[in-house]
């Protein structure tokens, strides 16, 4: 994985635009500070969380354009969270990106497979994020 890049200050006459907001589900500290980082310097809004219950506090809170979640995090792992946003926020998961280090797990490998969720296996390259998030945005028009 590349280092966060740096931010970009925007001329004044585009601070108005609206960003898009992701949502970030990662318990290790230092793969997300680096992932919000990169994703921040591409103009989007990330918020980020530790765990699938903060999680689940953000998203009655807030809309998100895409939701990025790791599959194994402490008090509430990947799968769990996405059923409880299914119960609640039904229109937010087809926007979810699954993040996990457990390449060739049947059990994630059969959640990806009953949700028709989209994967990135650890470690991945930030431009395959970046091209993951726009599949996604895209698929989740279909469901507006």
């Amino acid at each position: 994985m590349q280092p966060a890049a740096k931010r970009i200050d925007l001329p004044d006459q585009y601070t108005g635009l609206q960003t898009k907001k992701i949502l970030l589900l990662e318990d290790d500290e230092q793969f997300s500070e680096i992932i919000k980082g990169f994703l921040e310097s591409h103009f989007y809004e990330v918020v980020a969380v530790r765990n699938g219950v903060e999680g689940v506090r953000e998203v009655m809170a807030s809309d998100f354009e895409v939701i990025i979640c790791d599959m194994m995090m402490p008090t509430l792992p990947g799968d769990m969270f996405y059923f409880a946003v299914e119960r609640i926020r039904p229109h937010l998961c087809p926007r979810f990106i699954f993040i996990t280090g457990l390449r060739g797990s049947p059990k994630v490998n059969e959640f990806i497979k009953r949700v028709k969720g989209t994967m990135l296996s650890k470690p991945f390259h930030v431009d395959d994020l970046i091209e993951v998030i726009g599949f996604v945005q895209v698929r989740a028009l279909k469901y507006r």
